[in-house]
């Protein structure tokens, strides 16, 4: 019996498998937990498997000689132990490879990569895996005889794959991936709705959610009363800065508030107007991400630095995280981040150009991309934005994209140079892509993106070509010992995806509130902070950071 099995190995398989399984321990972006690791290697073993059963059926098929049943059984077994050999030298090196990815986010080493739990995990992953191909082939198998009554053999054996390809597809897509999706979207509704002790209901009428607000608090949702009842007052302001200051102005419309994106963008106008936030010298519409949170990073930030002259608005349109969203459904919120544009720009061209604020636009992650989209250049060709800060874009954004492949020639696609600059910059923890004296344009658009951030540099076309991020010189937060390899890699970066909110404060999809200073200094024209007192404003935010990275970063919006 064994021997009939060792026999019916695929060589080429075990070969590739463990090629797959090896490549997998090397480190992409974010570091890895024993458990993670684990579902990786197993699912890389999988795929370069499945490949070499797939060439064996391949050359059967062609008819094809093949070797002998006593030198295939040799052969095997000579692979096995060299593909055995293999495997445990990786494992042996994987810990030192884990420990170049944490060393560059300034994390303490691993003593060991726990080799043990994660081959037990692999396997465990790929009995899964072949299960489910066994499934398949069963399927296919059973779709091929009962088609051959109609159609010749070789016609039905294509048929027969095919109707059972497009049977796991629209099984996986229409049941599992949308009904999961739909399944966590009524589950994190639950979770949003319940009213946190630590956050009662503001007294003041002119905040959002108050008794005189046109916006119940119970009907901000989880994240939109975080938003409302965080911040920094005017005390707080005024006593970092030494200077007057005034309550900074926060809008938020939950999607229990409303029935449609067009309804919460009215209300969210209405609500904006009665608090007076087109009065102030600056205003933020917001697209929040997935759940719709709203990083306090980056809004405590810009509200120091206007020292309180500023409102921000914002509409929910999910409770799932970003990345889930982005996987599932990636149209996921741009009509609602649209309807708001709409709303609150229509509003702020009817008002006296010298007295209304300076119009930007902010989002994060799923919020980036969505608040890309929410607003046209032909909208506002004749009365334009002031700017746009836009930190992690997630690989979909189209607008990203097409400034990133239009870079300069030399400058590195994690940090790119567009034209003179005077439009559109890019910004890492080493600051703007170009000149600080660089001029800028009536417009200020900002990236702010991680070399790290596998949600910005995730790419299907990774599973065949080498991204163009990994060219030297490679970003500073990203592991010298950091290869390509062929379907290895996108597997990778699709796991660094799901966990890049893992990461210390400033790498990863963990945005720092020091970069948001430095991005929205420059956004915002700031010219009455000086060097110093931006560095102190970078310490205080970082403690505030500090004391709430205890929290689930998915709870944060993620």
């Amino acid at each position: 019996m064994i021997r009939k099995q060792v026999e019916r190995l695929s060589g080429v398989g075990l070969g590739l498998g463990t090629l797959f399984f090896a490549a997998s321990l090397t480190p992409t972006l974010v570091p890895r937990s024993s458990l993670t690791q684990g579902v990786l290697a197993g699912a890389c073993f999988a795929a370069g498997y499945g490949l070499g059963v797939f060439f064996r059926w391949l050359w059967n098929y062609l008819e094809l000689p093949g070797p002998p049943a006593r030198l295939r059984l040799v052969a095997n077994v000579l692979v096995a132990t060299l593909c055995l050999s293999v495997a445990l030298l990786f494992l042996w090196w994987s810990a030192e490879w884990q420990n170049s990815v944490r060393a560059a986010m300034g994390m303490a080493p691993v003593a060991s990569a726990h080799p043990l739990q994660v081959s037990a995990i692999a396997l465990a992953t790929f009995v899964v895996v072949l299960v489910l191909a066994r499934i398949f082939r069963w399927v296919a198998l059973s779709l091929t005889r009962l088609t051959r009554r109609y159609i010749p053999a070789r016609v039905a054996n294509v048929v027969g794959v095919g109707l059972a390809v497009l049977l796991f597809w629209l099984l996986a897509n229409n049941l599992l991936v949308r009904g999961v999706f739909h399944l966590l979207d009524a589950s994190f509704r639950e979770f949003d709705a319940l009213l946190e002790p630590e956050r009662p209901q503001p007294e003041a009428p002119g905040k959002t959610g108050s008794p005189a607000s046109l916006v119940a608090w119970k009907e901000l949702g989880r994240a939109g009363r975080e938003f409302i009842a965080g911040g920094p007052t005017a005390a707080e302001i005024g006593a970092l800065t030494g200077r007057p200051a005034i309550e900074p102005i926060r809008v938020y419309v939950g999607l229990p508030a409303a029935a449609t994106p067009a309804a919460r963008a009215k209300l969210a106008l209405e609500e904006l107007k009665r608090v007076g936030g087109f009065d102030r010298s600056m205003l933020v519409i917001v697209t929040p991400t997935g759940t719709g949170w709203i990083d306090p990073a980056a809004m405590d930030a810009v509200e120091y630095l206007r020292e309180g002259d500023i409102a921000s608005v914002a509409v929910q349109y999910s409770y799932l995280s970003s990345p889930l969203s982005l996987l599932a459904e990636p149209d996921y919120g741009a009509e609602a981040a649209r309807a708001l544009f709409l709303e609150i720009y229509n509003h702020w061209t009817t008002l006296p150009r010298e007295q209304r604020p300076k119009l930007y636009l902010h989002g994060l992650s799923l919020g980036s991309m969505n608040s890309e989209r929410s607003a046209g250049l032909i909208d506002m060709i004749g009365d334009p934005i002031a700017g746009a800060l836009w930190s992690g874009p997630p690989f979909e954004s189209g607008v990203w994209r097409r400034i990133t492949d239009a870079r300069k020639a030399g400058s590195p696609q994690w940090r790119p140079e567009f034209r003179d600059g005077s439009l559109v910059r890019f910004m890492n923890q080493d600051g703007a892509s170009v000149p600080p004296a660089t001029a800028w344009g009536p417009i200020r658009i900002v990236y702010l993106q991680y070399a790290s951030d596998p949600v910005t540099f995730f790419d299907y076309h990774d599973f065949y070509r080498r991204p163009a991020w990994m060219e030297p010189p490679v970003g500073p937060d990203i592991s010298k010992e950091l290869r390509w390899y062929p379907v290895v890699s996108m597997l990778q970066l699709a796991l660094d995806m799901a966990v890049a909110t893992t990461t210390p404060i400033g790498y990863g999809h963990v945005y720092s509130p020091k970069h948001y200073v430095d991005a929205w200094a420059a956004i915002a024209d700031v010219q009455d902070w000086s060097p110093g007192q931006l560095e102190a404003l970078k310490q205080h935010l970082a403690v505030d950071d500090t004391e709430a990275e205890s929290e689930p970063y998915d709870n944060r919006g993620g």
